[in-house]
């Protein structure tokens, strides 16, 4: 593959905005002048510790020590090489790339082509919805409440009927069977390839950035003999268990309510959406399980109990078993997770088709808690009439509410149960309590991996240090390894001023500061690297510069560019940079002077090296009193 000048692979990262790009796959707030921190999407973790640096174009977690700009971020997330990388964001911003050799932008494979098929596909699907042998399918569609602009809005198309149409259509694209294989648009059979998706109505599923990467699609034909609903089947770019239908959509409203509603299918989604209920996702062809929820708590910022989580099940048995299979793993979400079903069981698109959009909407109001939709499920099965039917229930009930942590919930959670039971508090209590200490047991049998820890830390001002697990590198040097001292404090803001706001500082007043050696070795080494970088209005400069620290200690430069800076607007920012600059300077004039003074007691008051050591002394008072006053 062509080699993509360095000057343009430059450019592009200049022109984009990595909180963006992060931005679409992790909720994002403020964390104070020019910092962004969310839920890590590299770790699980319980509360932010991920922090972005738009100006700098870089991010690190305090928790498990990923970093990097935004071309490593996209390579991780999705898997690219480094060119693709380059190529996508380079798309993204309409920025014309020029390879070394002086040509054109050679055509990609991997999975930039798996992208670039399943995009040509969604449209030449979305095309073929207004052909006439689409009629079925606009029937379907029209029957359920969704005219030409809804099914516009979510990309639904229709595959025809026959066995080589997408297939013939994205050959004329240049594709080839393998390329169409590998995204799962055709299937191999005895006879040879053929297009997996045939007289259906088809959705386009995309991923956070709205990149197309399966499809689903439902039956339409007495004749099909195929599944009611037909998805992609796994491929390098398409992971059922991490994908959530609708969720580019509502990624946003989702961010900003904190809430998400949880339906069952590609219509429940559109009817939620046409409804006002723009924050419902679906699964696409399976339970909802951890990974959906790893997915979902990033896009929310769910790192407290403020939210909502709303799954809308049927009320009949499936609907039951999938409510009791979500229970066990929301538990992991931080937000108030609820259970809503409609009135007579209708889910939200037969609800909005036959009682209108604001039955949909009414039906999240009659919302019950998780938990006690759970334990109804749980009592359900006995006879609450008979001694022994309570007892039973009581035993079957216990552990939900014996698994609940919060020490405020639990109680009142056993007071509800028996409510519901008619039996004594006090003897539900001790069922409970006996039930939490089961599941206490159980938990400490599983052996925990240091991959689930999390770990949060700022610039060494958020409380003592956690353990480091076994993993963890004895000798990674961070902010929380640096000595509690003054000259470390200094030293270490002093850096980060320079990483995250030198560019506006004047350079002669950095230059002067950097050139001071520093005296925590640490430190020392960043400082090394920062001189040697030059220039720091360079495109780049400050991720160049953390780059280039040699080990161990780049861990350490990292967070330094990454950590809160203790200020509210750039101008403040920039004061206080300038400010720890000169200290710096303060501080090496008043040791020179120091050894000076030791110096000159040891002269004869009248001797020639006592009247230089004099005159030293009295040029570096005129250097500190000309630091300190331009300071004030």
């Amino acid at each position: 593959m062509a080699r993509i000048r360095q000057s343009d692979v430059d450019e592009v990262k200049a022109r984009t905005n990595i909180g963006d790009i992060v931005g679409e796959r992790v909720a994002l707030k403020s964390a104070g002048v020019g910092s962004l921190k969310g839920l890590c999407p590299f770790h699980d973790e319980r509360s932010p510790s991920f922090h972005v640096r738009p100006q700098v174009g870089y991010y690190h977690c305090f928790g498990c020590g990923e970093s990097g700009d935004v071309y490593s971020f996209l390579r991780a997330m999705d898997h690219l090489s480094f060119t693709e990388a380059v190529e996508r964001l380079a798309a993204r911003i309409g920025y014309t790339l020029h390879y070394e050799d002086g040509g054109a932008a050679p055509e990609t494979s991997g999975r930039t082509r798996l992208y670039q098929a399943n995009s040509a596909a969604a449209e030449w699907f979305r095309t073929q919805l207004s052909s006439p042998e689409a009629d079925a399918g606009r029937r379907f569609l029209g029957e359920r409440g969704f005219d030409a602009g809804a099914a516009a809005h979510f990309g639904v198309g229709y595959a025809p009927k026959g066995w080589n149409n997408l297939r013939d259509a994205l050959h004329s694209q240049g594709f080839t069977d393998e390329e169409l294989s590998a995204a799962g648009l055709v299937s191999q059979g005895q006879r040879g390839v053929y297009d997996r998706f045939r007289g259906r109505v088809v959705w386009p599923i995309r991923d956070l950035t709205g990149q197309t990467i399966g499809f689903g699609a439902r039956r339409l034909y007495d004749d099909d003999q195929g599944p009611k609903y037909l998805n992609t089947p796994e491929t390098t770019i398409y992971k059922k268990a991490q994908v959530l239908y609708g969720l580019d959509l509502a990624k946003k409203d989702v961010s900003r309510s904190h809430r998400v509603v949880v339906v069952e299918g590609y219509t429940d989604v559109m009817a939620c959406h046409l409804a006002g209920v723009t924050t419902a996702v679906a699964t696409c062809g399976t339970a909802f399980g951890s990974d959906h929820i790893t997915v979902l708590r990033r896009v929310m910022g769910d790192d407290s109990a403020a939210g909502d989580v709303v799954f809308t099940f049927d009320p009949d048995a499936a609907g039951q078993k999938a409510a009791l299979r979500a229970f066990a793993d929301a538990k992991r979400f931080n937000a108030q997770t609820y259970v809503a079903t409609g009135p007579q069981g209708l889910d939200p698109c037969d609800l909005r088709l036959e009682r209108g959009d604001a039955a949909v909407r009414a039906m999240l109001d009659t919302k019950v808690p998780m938990f006690e939709f759970v334990i109804d499920q749980r009592l359900s099965g006995f006879d609450l009439a008979s001694v022994e039917g309570r007892v039973g229930a009581l035993r079957a009930a216990a552990p939900v509410v014996g698994e609940l942590r919060d020490p405020l919930l639990q109680p009142e959670y056993t007071r509800v149960l028996a409510r519901r039971l008619g039996m004594d508090t006090e003897d539900v209590r001790r069922e409970v309590d006996r039930a939490a200490r089961d599941s206490v047991r159980r938990e400490g049998d599983i052996p925990r991996s240091s991959s689930t820890a999390s770990v949060s830390a700022t610039a060494g001002a958020d409380g003592p240090a956690p353990t480091p697990s076994v993993d963890e590198p004895a000798l990674r040097m961070s902010l929380r390894t640096l000595p509690r001292t003054a000259d470390a404090t200094l030293e270490r803001d002093a850096l980060m001023g320079v990483l995250q706001y030198g560019h506006l500082v004047d350079g002669e007043e950095v230059d002067a500061a950097l050139a001071l050696p520093m005296q925590i070795p640490a430190l020392d080494a960043v400082r090394q690297s920062l001189v040697a970088q030059g220039d720091r209005r360079r495109i780049g400069w400050a991720s160049t510069a953390v780059e280039s620290v040699r080990e161990p200690y780049r861990s350490l430069a990292v967070e330094l560019l990454t950590a809160d800076f203790p200020a509210l607007t750039e101008a403040e920012a920039a004061a206080y940079t300038r400010g720890l600059a000169r200290k710096l300077r303060v501080r090496a004039v008043d040791r020179e002077k120091n050894e000076l003074l030791g110096t000159i007691q040891r002269l004869p008051a009248d001797s020639e090296q006592g009247r230089a050591v004099r005159l030293a002394l009295r040029e570096l008072d005129a250097r500190r009193r000309a630091l300190t006053e331009a300071s004030l």
